[in-house]
């Protein structure tokens, strides 16, 4: 079926429902790059017309991958709520955008993500900001992610030695700024097993020890960790980055029975310890352009894709989902304007789908973009309700090598917009003292002397 318009006397066809979605994307390197983005202006302004338009169930009755040959593509049609979405299915694009903006919820499995992709291609970035500001996502582990009024910080405590004292002292400094409730979760410069678990045993104790109601990570591949649960390393949340297409993720090394089998492990793992943490034990990374980069795109906007990435994680009762948003490079993002436009759509479309959306707000050091541009999205989506940012000590991460945003920025963004942390996160600071009703005080002397003294006993060999 072709889709087709005249703009100005200028007439504009659109083969397929792929090239139309392509086409009426807002201006991203990676489209360009794949050969499929909007010529001009006009002719992505006459796809958005097009697509302003199209009857909602078009999106559901035609998918872009035959779910015979894409697992992703089946995942969404078995998931997808097809008597709450009969509600919908008589809507164009255009007017669930005039819906949403009304003030309208709908149920998120109603949606299908290439409808959350299509309404986002239709809004401005305020748009994005004021619906996504009124959908509260909330998720429980050790903690409650997503209320109003809340907003979560993962401390980030990267060492490109996967030095135990490197990574615990940023850790202590992390808290003592009032970071950590949304997860201790650090990336590994090491793919061993055995690094993998002396860095779960050493989070797991610092946890336990004090008491902190937050979830510890370390975001090795799937299978990593789990063997490292099989050493018998402690696992709060099981980490795996996803993208939209089988072939996508196979790139990655999972499928996605590997992925029901490691919730299940984990799930298992949390009961046998005897501290059941609820069904949210899933952390999902995405970032638009990963299809892409692994030539596993099949034509599909990087948009679209990540949209699709979305339809993998909320059948999976994620606690954190996190889009990396200016990660992967210029080659998909190529400066501030394209990571900003990226950061908005990520997190409207995520929550619009259900998920409980973080940010990782960020950019590489190859991108026209510094740290006024990770200033100017943080207050976006601060104020569009996203449910937690990075903490990275001084905003540099040191392993992996980009830029996002620091413990001082948590706290400058928390005081800005009246915001507090995880409630049971926030009662833990107040009573040492770090806290006074939920904001930071100049206080948590005594905690950190104490706090470095455990960091002293666990950098020890053989101390976990």
């Amino acid at each position: 079926m072709g889709y087709a318009t005249a703009v100005r006397g200028e007439r504009f066809a659109f083969e397929d429902l792929r090239t139309l979605l392509a086409k009426a994307n807002e201006e991203k390197s990676g489209d360009r790059l794949a050969g499929i983005g909007a010529r001009s202006e006009r002719e992505r302004v006459a796809a958005k017309s097009v697509l302003a338009d199209l009857p909602l169930a078009v999106l559901v009755d035609e998918p872009l991958l035959d779910p015979a040959h894409d697992e992703v593509s089946r995942l969404i049609a078995e998931t997808h709520d097809a008597a709450a979405f009969a509600a919908l299915r008589s809507l164009t694009v255009g007017e669930l955008r005039e819906r949403l903006l009304g003030g309208e919820d709908v149920p998120p499995y109603a949606v299908v993500p290439e409808i959350a992709a299509a309404v986002a291609k239709l809004m401005t970035n305020l748009d994005l900001v004021s619906v996504a500001r009124r959908m509260r996502r909330v998720t429980r582990c050790r903690n409650t992610l997503g209320e109003a009024g809340v907003l979560g910080i993962r401390v980030q405590p990267n060492h490109p030695a996967d030095d135990l004292a490197g990574i615990l002292l940023s850790t202590v400094d992390g808290l003592l700024f009032g970071c950590g409730d949304a997860v201790i979760g650090v990336n590994p410069a090491s793919e061993s097993v055995e690094s993998v678990s002396a860095i779960l045993r050493a989070l797991g104790a610092l946890v336990e020890r004090w008491e902190i109601p937050t979830q510890a990570c370390c975001l090795a591949h799937v299978s990593t960790q789990l063997a490292a649960l099989e050493r018998g390393a402690p696992i709060d949340l099981l980490f795996q980055s996803i993208a939209g297409t089988e072939a996508a993720n196979a790139s990655f090394g999972i499928t996605l029975d590997l992925l029901r089998e490691g919730r299940e492990r984990v799930l298992a793992h949390h009961r046998a310890r005897g501290g059941f943490l609820g069904e949210d034990v899933m952390y999902f990374e995405t970032g638009q352009g990963s299809a892409l980069s692994a030539e596993a795109h099949h034509g599909i906007d990087q948009l679209t894709c990540e949209a699709r990435a979305y339809g993998v994680a909320r059948a999976f009762s994620p606690h954190l989902v996190n889009s990396v948003v200016g990660f992967i490079g210029p080659e998909y993002l190529h400066d501030e304007r394209q990571i900003v436009r990226a950061g908005l759509e990520d997190h409207f479309m995520g929550k619009l789908l259900g998920l409980p959306m973080g940010v990782d707000v960020c950019y590489t050091n190859h991108v026209a973009a510094d740290q006024n541009s990770c200033d100017n999205l943080l207050v976006l989506l601060a104020s569009a309700g996203c449910n937690y940012f990075m903490g990275v000590p001084c905003a540099d991460d040191v392993m992996l090598g980009y830029q996002s945003t620091s413990f001082h920025d948590a706290a400058a963004v928390r005081a800005l917009f009246g915001l507090v942390p995880a409630p049971e996160f926030a009662g833990w600071l107040d009573a040492r003292g770090v806290f006074t009703n939920g904001r930071r005080n100049r206080g948590g002397i005594a905690l950190r002397r104490d706090l470095l003294r455990t960091v002293e006993r666990l950098a020890l060999p053989g101390a976990v």
